[in-house]
């Protein structure tokens, strides 16, 4: 009787420690990317309550096992398991939220590539575009190193024990703060990356003796394959005239029974279904202003869990012991774009919070395995802010008040989008392909004007650089930007800021022409504050002859 007693708990015991490890790998895999974030938990905590009763462990035991458990509980049938996991997950609700989790992951990892390819092909397969990324981010380091030595401060170190006690205090108000930053200056500003990419070249590429007259207009000299207007019109097919828009639909003009109140429900129904594939698609449309922050986060796979609070409060803590050189290029930055702007000056202090944590999250090195750039081997998380990184942030601070959950939905941002505005690759969202995208629409579509800029020093390119880079941040009126950022999340691309800045462009196209200088230009194009995003896309996209 003892010894069989003794097998009982023995297989008992095996039993549940399988389960835990079946537990944990579910967990390892699910925590790939990035370890405190929610998209684990409902597979872990699934299983948690499955680790003593549940049919999904017994796949993964010995038939002997199995009948064990089997006899011990009667109520779970063999026959039925599959049926029986899947109606669990789908009444426990654990189905949708990991549905979300794998959508999520799929949305920003690359698709597979051929399974003998290196791993920095899968970064960026064209060799010369790794190697100029290789050499802008030394450049980067170098004028980073260059400051502290100048300057005779370190990159990183402890902060002592009085100044940890005062920036805690005033975690809360540090846009009162007037640090004395009269000698850092910004590591680089949009204008000398766009010099590094005016200068990339294909090695192997050979335009001939007489190369086509639209190779010689623009700035961009790399071949790669863009989109014309018949392809962005079949990509961007939902923004079509005759489908109701937020943005244009919504006006004052337009009666909210014709479309705006039927959007609003539909967006009840997305966030009630919790389905981000939905809200993405629901989103190509726009969002209404009470349902955005909540449908971002679907898309992005957000929920701000206790754990995810507490990461934040890891991080924060981490700023507070710390002191590093990045920390007074934050600073900087912010003192010098949002602080001065008349939408996000309120914002200061949220925009310190968040950038400072954000330099400390060595979770953010996760996005190295599928962008261009280098992973740091000794910098914390080898993203160095340049001038205007801070208008990433701003825009988000009107949706969340919730520092831990501002915090997420910016990291998802930044290593979905934002990261690829500032590095250089072959990607379709990436800068070097929205440039080449802009110069090709305004060549093809507005020839005239792009040659009279071109022949008066005024390059198109030279004006709307600066608007791709910040995701037009900072340039237009705030319900707009949003707007045009709802469109992002909608396609999953940043190729529509390149077809709204030709956009702009040919609304201006008229005065433009009158221009005798690049001053000139800038003059007619420097407020883009008053333009309504969705009916310039929609005019640009649908109205014009091709």
């Amino acid at each position: 009787m003892s010894s069989r007693q003794d097998k009982s708990s023995k297989s008992a015991k095996k039993l549940r420690i399988n389960t835990g490890n079946m537990s944990s790998g579910w967990r390892s895999l699910s925590m790939r990317r990035n370890p405190p974030r929610t998209l684990s938990n409902p597979a872990a905590e699934s299983l948690r309550w499955n680790q003593d009763s549940s049919p999904l462990s017994l796949p993964f035991f010995p038939s002997g096992l199995i009948q064990e458990v089997s006899l011990h509980k009667p109520e779970i049938k063999l026959e039925s398991l599959k049926e029986d996991i899947k109606e669990f997950l789908k009444t426990s609700g654990w189905e949708k939220k990991l549905q979300n989790a794998v959508y999520s992951e799929l949305n920003v990892f690359p698709m597979p590539c051929h399974p003998a390819a290196p791993p920095e092909h899968i970064k960026e397969p064209l060799a010369y575009m790794r190697k100029a990324q290789g050499s802008w981010e030394k450049r980067i380091l170098k004028s980073l190193n260059s400051m502290c030595t100048e300057l005779n401060i370190p990159l990183a170190q402890k902060r002592p024990a009085n100044e940890q006690k005062e920036l805690l205090n005033k975690w809360n108000e540090m846009g009162t703060d007037e640090p004395d930053l009269s000698l850092f200056r910004p590591v680089y500003a949009p204008k000398d990356f766009l010099e590094v990419l005016m200068n990339l070249r294909n090695p192997n590429y050979e335009n001939g003796e007489q190369p086509s007259f639209k190779n010689h207009l623009g700035l961009i000299q790399v071949p790669l394959k863009v989109k014309d207007i018949p392809e962005l019109k079949e990509y961007f097919s939902e923004l079509g005239l005759n489908i109701g828009q937020l943005g244009i639909d919504d006006s004052a003009q337009v009666p909210p029974e014709f479309f705006e109140n039927e959007h609003v429900h539909i967006g009840q129904k997305v966030l009630a279904e919790q389905d981000s594939a939905a809200a993405q698609q629901y989103v190509r449309q726009g969002c209404p202003t009470a349902l955005r922050a909540d449908l971002w986060a679907l898309i992005l796979n957000i929920s701000n869990q206790p754990e995810d609070i507490l990461y934040y409060e890891q991080l924060k803590s981490n700023v507070i012991q710390h002191d590093l050189l990045v920390d007074s290029l934050i600073y900087k930055d912010v003192k010098l774009t949002a602080s001065n702007d008349d939408y996000y000056f309120v914002f200061e202090d949220y925009l310190y919070q968040v950038l400072l944590c954000f330099s400390r999250d060595t979770s953010v090195l996760e996005h190295f395995t599928y962008s261009s750039a280098t992973p740091p081997k000794s910098y914390i998380r080898g993203v160095i802010p340049f001038h205007g990184f801070s208008m990433y942030v701003a825009p988000l601070c009107f949706l969340y008040h919730e520092p831990s959950k501002l915090y997420q939905i910016f990291r998802e941002m930044y290593v979905r989008f934002f990261f690829r505005l500032h590095s250089i690759s072959s990607h379709p969202s990436g800068i070097v392909s929205l440039c080449l995208l802009f110069e090709t629409l305004l060549q093809t579509h507005l020839p005239q004007l792009f040659y009279h800029l071109r022949e008066i020093g005024a390059q198109p390119l030279r004006i709307s650089f600066k608007w791709m880079v910040r995701a037009f941040s900072g340039y237009l009126a705030t319900d707009q930007l949003l707007l045009l950022w709802d469109r992002i999340l909608g396609y999953n691309s940043l190729e529509i800021l390149a077809v709204l800045a030709a956009a702009v462009f040919a609304f201006r196209a008229v005065n433009l022409m009158e221009v005798t200088s690049l001053a000139a230009a800038e003059a007619v194009l420097a407020d883009l504050s008053t333009l309504k995003v969705m009916p310039l896309l929609q005019i640009f996209l649908f109205a014009t002859v091709t």
